[in-house]
């Protein structure tokens, strides 16, 4: 079984990996007018969550550690919409990646809707 510390950097390397993978994909868009504001986007929204999951992990309440998982789950939905632009505009060559990297980014908003929701009841 693991520990409560194992899960925290659990998620917090499945954040870097998400991010790294939002960062490739974005520089793998074309160098349009379109594909260069939406991969600007998609690094902002995408990379940060992971970094904003390390300040809810030094939170000084249980009242900021909610507000910093609400401002992840924020950067993820943001995230999500960027995603499925790029998806429906056909910007991307391989679906596979993106599938997989949207399917991600729904569980990772699964795990913080639940996570908020968990902390708000304990509060």
């Amino acid at each position: 079984m693991l520990k409560e510390e194992n899960r925290v950097f659990d998620l917090e390397e499945r954040l870097i990996d998400f991010a790294v993978r939002v960062i490739q994909l974005a520089e793998s868009l074309p160098k349009t007018k379109a594909g260069s504001h939406i991969s600007g986007q998609l690094i902002r929204c995408g990379t940060s969550p992971a970094s904003n999951y390390g300040e809810a992990q030094g939170a000084e309440s249980r009242h900021d550690f909610i507000h910093k998982m609400k401002v992840c789950l924020k950067e993820l939905r943001e995230t999500r919409i960027w995603l499925l632009l790029v998806e429906r505009t056909n910007l991307m060559k391989s679906s596979s990646k993106l599938e997989a990297l949207i399917a991600e980014n729904n569980e990772l908003i699964s795990i913080f809707v639940k996570s908020i929701k968990t902390a708000k009841q304990r509060k």
